[in-house]
């Protein structure tokens, strides 16, 4: 059987930006374009020309794209013709081959939402998709809570499809605007919509995730016939968000039936960029990424419990429904005090060092483990710092430089303008061979603001390491985790550090003080350390069976 084609319709750039907390710049969905475009979506929804200056400047300074450029819109106001509407002329103006309107398709939304007539509605649908046509755009017509109006009056919401096909829309897009419909319904309902003569080849499917089935119901939508799917990445949109990409497209292409029965425009090599895509939309943002994201999460193919590791190194199919590589990202077998000898030789392969099994220091590394875990550490979440604690126990960790001493001062004074103001300071003193270096840096950014004494510390540590200042000069750190892990005077404070650098490696670190600053300098010490250690210092291969 000849795959069918399925057609990828992603909205980040209009719906997504519907998220709460999130604007993008016009640099910023350009970047973002030009991503989706290289990963093989077929249309790329840019915004809302005329709504807004930043979707009005993406449209003019559009990048080339193979996708298809999509200029989003409403139908025409009832009491004006389509050619003098001006919000639909501004969408127009966009010149975007690809033009996709949204109108309403029920009924209790057109009598009282808009306050017109169902006929005038349809009027309306008629006379923009016909307008947008007899310009030889491509037309979609995205047919506003169809579920709910479908189940209200469903010859009225497939009567407002019909009229949309009748105009020469391309694609009439199913949407699920509130999100509160479940699979089994969105696929019966699909699956009537068609048998009532709307084609499957032109129906689409748009969902939101109110009951976090978004991406069950668009799978229900597509195995029901419908053959276009729209989402956004890393699932962004207005309340819960939209049908997630990240999770659509492997699923898509890795998961029987949808693998054998259909094609789209992702190919295998491109979906191996997916972890990096769903990172650098995060890193755009401002966001921690979600460790628990379906395929690219950080913990997806995590693998904590002793049983699990012993099986993962037997054959990797025991616990993982895919090889991690296949979309970018990697296997991960967590430090705790759970772990055994299989979860460590494991951890310890994947970080490039091989020990005999039987080597005596297996079990002190464990037992170091568990000795420090009960102190407040915590190597399950700080791959990084559990590495160079193994490494330490091995005899495989180079020393790069040493700290000989830091100090952090928190000032506070008055400005100029006689108001008061904090000031970090951070003075760190390394030593790298017989030179001693002394670096001071302030926690002030660019507006004026203290961003506080860890962030002073971090530059001042990170400013100036000699020889190998080059090789840490594209990390950052991305998130920042404090925990009280005891109340009372015997309070001790856990810090876990992500950093990442342009690689797109990503690493967490860990540290445990009494101290906030001390933890916080442990844990930043680790993540540069691990940094050095991947791109200067040479994995080693050691131990052999005890006799």
């Amino acid at each position: 059987m000849t795959p069918e084609r399925l057609h990828l319709y992603d909205t980040t750039l209009r719906d997504g930006q519907q998220t709460q907390g999130v604007q993008f710049s016009t640099a910023e969905k350009r970047q973002i374009a030009i991503a989706l475009d290289q990963l093989g979506i077929d249309y790329i929804e840019g915004g809302w020309p005329g709504a807004n200056r930043t979707d009005s400047d993406f449209f003019a300074h559009a990048p080339q794209t193979r996708a298809r450029m999509t200029a989003f819109g409403m139908t025409k106001r009832v009491g004006r013709s389509a050619e003098n509407d001006d919000v639909l002329a501004a969408v127009l103006n966009a010149g975007t081959g690809t033009v996709c309107l949204v109108g309403k398709s029920h009924e209790f939304h057109v009598t009282t939402a808009l306050g017109v007539t169902l006929a005038e509605n349809l009027d309306a649908i008629r006379a923009s998709i016909a307008h947008v046509t007899a310009q030889g755009r491509e037309a979609l017509f995205d047919a506003e809570h169809f579920f709910d109006g479908y189940r209200a009056n469903p010859g009225y919401a497939l009567d407002c499809l019909h009229t949309a096909l009748a105009q020469g829309a391309r694609w009439v897009v199913l949407c699920d605007t509130n999100g509160g419909t479940l699979p089994a319904e969105v696929g019966r309902i699909t699956a009537e919509v068609i048998d009532a003569g709307i084609p499957g080849d032109r129906l689409g499917i748009h969902c939101h995730d109110d009951t976090g089935n978004a991406v069950a119901c668009s799978l229900a939508a597509i195995d029901a016939g419908a053959r276009q799917v729209q989402g956004t990445l890393n699932g962004l949109g207005e309340r819960c968000g939209n049908a997630n990409l990240t999770t659509l497209i492997p699923t898509l292409l890795l998961k029987q039936p949808y693998a054998s029965r259909f094609t789209t425009g992702v190919t295998h090599e491109a979906l191996a960029g997916l972890l990096r895509l769903s990172r650098s939309l995060d890193d755009i943002l401002n966001r921690v990424p979600q460790r628990a994201a379906p395929y690219v999460g950080a913990s997806a193919f995590a693998h904590k419990a002793g049983l699990h590791a012993s099986a993962i190194l037997k054959d990797p199919s025991t616990y993982e429904h895919i090889p991690p590589a296949l979309v970018g990202n990697e296997r991960i077998i967590p430090m705790s005090n759970q772990a055994g000898q299989s979860n460590l030789r494991a951890r310890l392969a994947a970080a490039g060092i091989a020990v005999a099994p039987g080597d005596p220091r297996l079990g002190r590394i464990l037992e170091v483990i568990k000795d420090r875990e009960d102190q407040g550490y915590a190597y399950d979440g700080a791959q990084a710092s559990f590495e160079l604690l193994a490494r330490r126990e091995l005899d495989l960790c180079p020393t790069f430089f040493e700290v000989k001493r830091y100090r952090v001062t928190v000032e506070r004074r008055k400005n100029k303008y006689n108001r008061m103001i904090s000031l970090s300071e951070a003075v760190v003193v390394v030593k790298i061979g017989d030179q001693k270096m002394l670096s001071v840096s302030e926690s002030m950014d660019a507006a004026g603001t203290d961003r506080g004494p860890v962030n002073a510390l971090a530059k001042a540590l990170a400013k100036d390491l000699g020889p190998w200042q080059a090789v840490i000069d594209d990390m950052r750190l991305v998130d920042f985790k404090v925990r009280i892990t005891q109340g009372g005077t015997e309070a001790v404070t856990r810090v876990i550090i992500d950093s990442e650098d342009r690689q797109g490696r990503r690493w967490s670190t860990v540290g445990v003080s009494p101290n906030i600053v001390d933890a916080s300098f442990e844990a930043l010490l680790d993540a540069i350390n691990w940094k050095l250690i991947r791109d200067v210092g040479q994995p080693g291969t050691v131990g052999k069976a005890a006799e």
